[in-house]
């Protein structure tokens, strides 16, 4: 009998292959049994789907591959070294060396920095034309130039070392399918395979929830921050802020990183930030239109850190202690880290999560503890703090030296204060509360917490008139009356002239008071409890060149000082 040509025992084996490359393809995951490269955009034949493809050339995989003569010999490639020297990626938080492109980065360039024709292959003698008189890669999100200062960085090596210095990578070992390194090196092919478009731009896993960036990246705070959980949306006004993205999620959860960073031709270079200017890759969402409080709008009143004065200055890697004069919400907000959580004075609450700053010691932090320790960043011991707004007869304007717990007298936002016995405190206030800086310097009225911008100087939370013949009123003052009653006050429970001063001699009250508090090395007890530190664009010396208060016990005290034409030597209280 004639053996069949189609089941002979050669045939069988085959078809045994055949069955078994089958079944091994139906329980693969999709990363490992891929997409056909026909249906994606790398098919520049003439039969591609996308915009930017042959003419007439039938062949698919010439554009890339040829089995004979290839450069290099492994994969069989068919074109030519762009021969381009690359302006690579810098950033003073990069632990690695990037060097210029090799491996399979410079393959990809060979199209993707548009130096050279697409039609441009080893195996043809001519360049294979293209539809639309495209000869390079079109200018777009596509084409990366030469400059790959804006991309993320390839060709350098993933090792250990790398990932402890930076702190925030996991190891190299740790690393698994479908990210691969080549040769040890980061390079193209770690985040994006060329032949299979499942996740859209080639990449080997989906962006959603950033499950891609966190192959490799491992952020500090990251699983509790509120980029990370919230489900917030964008309200289709304004700037869309995840212009950016291609094909952007709903939720700025789902778009994780991509909310600020873009990995590819971003706007702000290091850290590969979407935009160059710091602020504009928070106030896109922080004005409303996806966050929930309009932060925006806060910043551009009157008093404010205003943000957007400085640009380029900030650094991750500065130091805790501002040398420099700027303000950019990286200052004071951790992004990776930033969350709702709540707290108690002078703890810091988890909008301040992750931030360093300066204890009350004058020593460096790298988390702050307590609110104070971030205010204190600029507005202590750094050399271009703010100056001092009243001219007062002990000038000091180091408010970690003012807050200090050991002054003849303070503002309780270290600890309690200093004075066990004040009759207006309104309640819940008692002599042992603790208060927050931003319980007087925070956005005005019912505005987001936070001294990001008031109407009124200083950017305090409430009116503070500091002129002299301010007509007392429960508005010129609401700063001080938000916790002091104002009855009390005027009825003098605690000093005997307060309504003779305020109301009838229109004293304001920082003629006296200086609301931050005095430092131990330039006042006492004596003559500097009860935050006494005189205006002196108000109050002049006596006749005998005297000016002091003089604290005489409990409720009880004289003064040697000419104000308002009236000379007090002394006056008793």
């Amino acid at each position: 009998m004639q053996e069949s040509r189609f089941f002979n025992l050669s045939t069988i084996s085959e078809m045994r292959k055949i069955v078994f490359i089958a079944l091994s393809i139906l329980i693969t995951p999709a990363w490992l049994c891929g997409q056909s490269v026909i249906s994606s955009k790398h098919n520049l034949s003439a039969s591609g789907p996308g915009t930017v493809k042959a003419t007439s050339e039938s062949e698919i995989c010439i554009f890339c591959h040829t089995p004979h003569a290839s450069r290099p010999v492994a994969p069989l490639w068919n074109r030519d070294d762009p021969g381009s020297t690359y302006t690579l990626y810098s950033s003073s938080t990069l632990e690695a060396v990037p060097g210029q492109p090799d491996g399979s980065a410079i393959l990809c360039l060979s199209c993707h920095d548009g130096t050279i024709a697409l039609g441009n292959v080893v195996s043809r003698t001519t360049d294979i034309d293209f539809s639309g008189g495209i000869t390079t890669m079109p200018a777009g999100p596509k084409n990366l130039t030469t400059d790959l200062s804006d991309d993320h960085p390839v060709s350098f090596s993933y090792t250990s070392a790398v990932a402890s210095a930076d702190g925030q990578l996991k190891d190299p070992a740790a690393i698994g399918m479908p990210v691969q390194l080549e040769n040890g090196k980061v390079q193209c092919v770690s985040c994006h395979d060329p032949h299979n478009d499942i996740y859209g731009k080639f990449l080997v896993a989906t962006k959603q929830y950033s499950d891609l960036c966190f192959k490799c990246h491992d952020r500090n705070y990251w699983a509790s921050s509120s980029h990370n959980l919230s489900g917030a949306t964008w309200n289709n006004s304004g700037t869309n802020p995840w212009q950016h993205i291609e094909v952007p999620y709903a939720t700025v959860a789902e778009n994780a990183c991509e909310n600020c960073h873009d990995p590819h031709n971003s706007g702000g270079k290091p850290r590969l930030l979407k935009a160059g200017p710091e602020e504009n890759n928070c106030l896109d969402c922080h004005n409303g239109n996806v966050a929930a409080t309009d932060i925006e709008t806060e910043i551009l009143k009157t008093y404010n850190h205003n943000v957007y004065n400085y640009n380029n200055i900030h650094d991750p890697t500065e130091a805790p202690l501002a040398s420099t004069m700027h303000v950019e919400c990286q200052d004071c907000h951790n992004p990776h880290a930033v969350n709702n959580a709540t707290a108690n004075a002078p703890n810091a609450n988890g909008f301040l999560t992750g931030v360093m700053g300066i204890d009350q010691g004058g020593n460096s932090v790298t988390t702050v503890a307590y609110e104070y320790e971030l205010c204190y960043r600029c507005h202590a011991d750094s050399p271009s703090k703010p100056a001092s707004v009243i001219n007062r007869q002990i000038e000091q304007n180091n408010v970690r030296l003012e807050f200090d717990l050991g002054n003849p007298s303070y503002h309780p936002v270290e600890g309690a204060g200093a004075n066990n016995n004040v009759p207006s405190l309104i309640a819940p206030l008692t002599e042992s509360s603790v208060i927050y800086c931003t319980d007087c310097h925070a956005s005005d009225g019912a505005a987001p917490a936070g001294p990001h911008g008031s109407i009124y100087p200083q950017i305090l939370k409430y009116r503070y008139e500091t002129a002299d013949f301010t007509p007392e009123s429960a508005t010129n003052y609401e700063l001080c009356y938000n916790c002091h009653d104002r009855n009390s006050i005027l009825n003098d429970e605690s000093f005997a002239d307060h309504d003779r001063h305020i109301r009838r001699e229109d004293t304001p009250c920082s003629v006296c008071h200086d609301a931050h508090g005095i430092s131990n090395s330039q006042g006492n007890t004596t003559n500097n409890t009860h935050l006494i530190n005189f205006d002196l664009n108000v109050v002049s010396p006596d006749n005998m060149g005297r000016l002091r208060f003089e604290d005489r016990g409990t409720f009880r005290g004289r003064c040697y000082l000419t104000c308002h034409g009236e000379r007090h030597n002394p006056e008793s209280y």
